[in-house]
Order: C-alpha cells, then sequence, then structure tokens
C-alpha cells in the first residue's frame, strides 16, 4: 500500500511539475481568443501578421526612413526616437519613421520559430511591403538594440545606417573575455542573474521560473526601482503615457513576448556581434552606438569593450546617463543629428 501511494503521489508530482512549465496557449489578436486587431497589419511569407505604426513626414516624400524596433516589455508606441523628435527636425530632414510590433508583442502574431535571423528578416520584409526603398536606416533601443546586431549579420546590404542605444548584451557572446562577462554579470541583481542563468541554460523552464512565487524572478518584469539609475528615475515620469497602451504590449500572452525575448537574446548564438565586419567599407554609411555610463541594467564595461574590439562604430557615452536616456529632453535630435547629419 505505501508503495503504491508513493508511486501515485511521484504520478501527481510530475504531473504537475510538468504542467507547471508550460505556459498558456497565446492569444492571438484577431481570433475569437483573443483582442481586435486595432493597428494597421502586412502579412508575412509565413503568414504571420505584423502591426506597424507610422510617424513623420510621408514616406512618398520622406529623404530619410528609419524603422525603429522598441525594447523589452513594450510595442510599436514605444518608438521613442519618433514620439520625442522635435517637428522642425522631422520636417526639415524629412523624417519617416515605421515602428512595428515585434513578434508576439502588441498586435503582431506570435512567432514560435523566431530566431535572431528571423526577426532580421522580418524587418527586411516589412521595409519592401512598405515600399522604404533599397536602403533604410535602423534603430533599436535595449533589446531592440540586440536586434541591431542581428541585422547587422543578415541584412546589411540593406541598411543605409544604424543606431543601437543601450543594447543588451549577451553575456555568452564568444568574443566577450570571459573575466569582462563575469565581471559584468555580477554587477546585476541576484534574480536578475538567476533569470538569465535559466533563460541560458534551461529556456524551456523560463515560463516556470518567471511565474513562481518562491524565489524571486526577473527584477525587470517586477518593476523594481533598484534596476533604475538616478537619471532614470527622474525620467520615469515622461514614461507615464505608456499606461494608456500598457495592456495592450502582452495581450497575447507573456511567453511569445517576454519570456522568448529573454530566450532568443540570452541564448546560444549562431554568430559572434564581435566577429562582424564592417558593413559600410566605403564610409556609405555608419553605426552608432550610444550608451549611459550609470546604466544599471547595461553594463558599460561592455559596451566599450565592444567599441574598442569594433573601432568601424561609432561609440557615444554620456556621463551620468542610465538606461532611459533617449527619452531625456533633446537627446533624440542629438541623435539623429549625430547620425544623419554626421554631427558631433
Amino acid at each position: 500500500m505505501l508503495r503504491t501511494i508513493t508511486v501515485v503521489l511521484l504520478i501527481g508530482l510530475l504531473a504537475w511539475a510538468y504542467q507547471a512549465t508550460q505556459p498558456p496557449p497565446p492569444k492571438i489578436c484577431g481570433t475569437p481568443t483573443g483582442q481586435p486587431v486595432t493597428a494597421p497589419r502586412l502579412k508575412l511569407r509565413d503568414g504571420r501578421h505584423l502591426a506597424y505604426k507610422e510617424h513623420g513626414v510621408l514616406k512618398e516624400i520622406a529623404k530619410h526612413k528609419i524603422v525603429y524596433v522598441h525594447g523589452f516589455g513594450s510595442c510599436r508606441h514605444d518608438a521613442v526616437i519618433a514620439t520625442e523628435l522635435s517637428l522642425e527636425l522631422v520636417e526639415g530632414l524629412g523624417i519617416y519613421i515605421v515602428s512595428f510590433d515585434r513578434p508576439g508583442y502588441g498586435e503582431s502574431d506570435p512567432d514560435p520559430k523566431r530566431t535572431v535571423k528571423s526577426l532580421a528578416l522580418d524587418i527586411e520584409e516589412l521595409a519592401d511591403k512598405l515600399g522604404l526603398g533599397e536602403k533604410f536606416y535602423l534603430t533599436g533601443f535595449s533589446m531592440g538594440g540586440q536586434v541591431v546586431w542581428g541585422c547587422l549579420k543578415y541584412i546589411p546590404h540593406r541598411l543605409a545606417g544604424a543606431v543601437l542605444l543601450a543594447p543588451v548584451v549577451n553575456y555568452w557572446w564568444p568574443g566577450l573575455p570571459s573575466n569582462l562577462s563575469t565581471e559584468a554579470y555580477y554587477k546585476q541583481l541576484p534574480q536578475d542573474q538567476w533569470t538569465l542563468r535559466v533563460a541560458h541554460y534551461i529556456p524551456w523552464l523560463i515560463y516556470w521560473w518567471n511565474t513562481q512565487k518562491w524565489f524571486p524572478a526577473s527584477s525587470v518584469i517586477a518593476g523594481k526601482i533598484d534596476i533604475f539609475s538616478s537619471q532614470d528615475l527622474q525620467l520615469l515620469p515622461t514614461l507615464a503615457r505608456k499606461q494608456l497602451y500598457l495592456p495592450q504590449i502582452k495581450q497575447q500572452g507573456d511567453y511569445e513576448s517576454i519570456h522568448r525575448d529573454m530566450i532568443i537574446g540570452f541564448g546560444s548564438w549562431e554568430f559572434d556581434p564581435l566577429d562582424l565586419d564592417n558593413p559600410f567599407p566605403n564610409n556609405e554609411g555608419s553605426v552608432h552606438l550610444w550608451q549611459g555610463d550609470d546604466d544599471r541594467l547595461v553594463p558599460v564595461l561592455v559596451q566599450r569593450y565592444i567599441a574598442e574590439k569594433l573601432p568601424w562604430i561609432q561609440y557615444h557615452e554620456l556621463p551620468g546617463a542610465g538606461h532611459m536616456f533617449p527619452v531625456a529632453d533633446g537627446m533624440s535630435d542629438a541623435i539623429i543629428k549625430t547620425f544623419l547629419l554626421c554631427e558631433k
């Protein structure tokens, strides 16, 4: 009898453990279980839909066409370069910007097969279907900045230039010296160290890890105040408008948005960004990396190494700035002027 009870309990425990690791199916927009589609969308090569939002002057008259890639836990509305850019600069330079919901976010269909490469190809297809021309500019912030590395690898021939704003670093990129990546890794809160370990080594557990209540999981998901620098805290009121569309960001489910972001961003990449060649050997374009030296989310020492290793990147370090520096007053204008007009 004791053996039977033990077996039953063990089976029950295993069944519970398995169930706990399985995320619920996504609630896809436009289906009976999902929210209605409200944004313009285009259909991709594999049948998925990508939702987007256009800013600035009409693309038919634009002199500069920019694709903006949002960060972690964000959506097409979080296009800081577009929303914070002065009207004078937009009209004076003829700037058109399109932001889009990355797969699983907002109203873009989830992509269970999403990879670093597939997202670069999504961006290329977005540009083609919107008629942005042979070449376009690319800007990405935070996790969106990390996406830019994939575009520099897989579609460099389509880029007129690129900007990485505080791009998230994968501590397991082979080109990072182990002592440097270790030092940077341990600058994070312990709970984030564990979260990234799970995302990298046992990704199938990431849903359970981020939803269980036994141990503290991602501080970013929890929105802990500890992750913000003093400048970030001053800038938080600027982000209050995000409350207007906050429910839209993860409306299709946490797993296909933020959890898959972690799995891809901190997984084993099929290329090393530190091995990339200059995509503009004849100075026909440029790549810029902007970083605050008081960023609590992305350690500045790693960005310094990347800039040293890849001298073709124009590196801009901002003293006293945190992770949210792009929303600071006048910052978007300064970034775009430096990028498009080569101003210092």
